[in-house]
């Protein structure tokens, strides 16, 4: 997988099934307006499933910028389907359980060195179970001081209620480490803001841009 798409380079062609609405949704459909789209891991991620509801909040002010809203989310349809239909968000969703899209706006997914590796930790390509068991996260507040990602992540879904399904342990085992991005793509089809996950280290994980930075960049398309 190559680097990061940056401001400039054309969005990758996709077409991935929406899971609140009937059919499927490609980068020609939305061609022609700007859209902002994030790329988050499953469903089994708490943190993902908070920044899609804080997208939804702020909809009404991208999209009275002429911006829509899309939100792929790393689940099969057919779970994210059934997802949503109880916690239902007006963001366009599409489901993406393999990564594919992901992996063509060139979102990192970081794997692990073998315990007896030489080799030097290149984050987000590579790092070491060390590095990621001593990080420290608490993006929203809600844990009782800096925790591991891991246990943050039990935390939340215990107290969201949310248990986990087949279907989500297998795509956590197969994604775990699929980093989160964000892109703004301008009406020519054109990146024009793009903001990938946790680039300072492990203890920067599931710290999303905020919607003052989204909407910042909404109004620097604009003009």
């Amino acid at each position: 997988m190559g680097d990061p798409l940056q401001p400039g380079d054309p969005a990758p062609a996709f077409t991935l099934p929406a899971a609140n609405r009937e059919g499927s949704v490609s980068l020609a459909d939305l061609r022609g307006k700007p859209f902002l789209i994030g790329l988050f891991r499953g469903l089994h991620c708490p943190f993902c499933r908070r920044q899609v509801t804080q997208l939804a909040e702020i909809q009404p002010a991208l999209r009275g910028a002429g911006i829509q809203t899309v939100a792929v989310i790393n689940t099969p349809v057919e779970r994210a389907r059934l997802y949503f239909r109880y916690r239902p968000v007006p963001l366009l969703l599409l489901a993406d359980p393999e990564c594919g899209t992901h992996r063509a706006f060139g979102v990192p997914s970081v794997a692990f060195l073998p315990d007896d590796s030489s080799e030097p930790s290149a984050w987000p390509v590579s790092t070491r179970m060390a590095d990621f068991e001593a990080a420290r996260i608490d993006p929203t507040g809600e844990l009782p001081g800096p925790t591991q990602p891991m246990a943050a992540n039990a935390l939340l879904n215990a107290k969201d209620g949310f248990e986990l399904t087949e279907t989500d342990n297998a795509i956590m085992a197969s994604h775990a480490t699929q980093l989160v991005g964000h892109f703004l793509v301008d009406g020519s089809g054109a990146i024009a803001w793009a903001n990938i996950e946790a680039r300072d280290g492990p203890s920067s994980l599931c710290y999303f841009p905020s919607a003052a930075e989204i909407l910042a960049a909404a109004e620097a398309l604009e003009r």
